[in-house]
């Protein structure tokens, strides 16, 4: 019996911007049909929101092309951002000391499925 798959995923891995702030972004987009995230995403007013905008069209495309699923029926299922890793750097202070500097990255995964009729 064949298992007919409802789901499609997209990953962006290591981008430059902090998980903390990809979170408030995503946390927008959570459990919404597809007009509606790519509307929020469309107007939110930070770096992040660009960027996960485009990691929800390439999970659309790979519902549609690669599992045959009708664009109008789907809704984002799962959204979440893990930490990357982060790039170690230094700030040169007073008396030859440092302070560091963590360049954060993060991993977006969005998922979007079909609705049950």
């Amino acid at each position: 019996m064949l298992e007919q798959i409802t789901s499609a995923k997209a990953t962006a891995r290591t981008v430059r911007i902090s998980p903390r702030k990809t979170r408030l972004a995503i946390d927008l987009i959570r459990g919404k049909k597809i007009a509606d995230a790519l509307a929020i995403l469309k107007f939110a007013p930070n770096k992040a929101a660009t960027i996960i905008e485009k990691v929800l069209s390439s999970a659309i495309a790979n519902a549609e092309n690669n599992f045959d699923l009708d664009k109008e029926d789907l809704y984002v299922s799962e959204a979440y951002v893990n930490e990357g890793p982060t790039m170690k750097r230094i700030r040169p202070r007073a008396k030859g000391s440092a302070s560091p500097i963590n360049k954060r990255t993060s991993h977006i995964t969005v998922v979007v499925a079909e609705k049950e009729a």
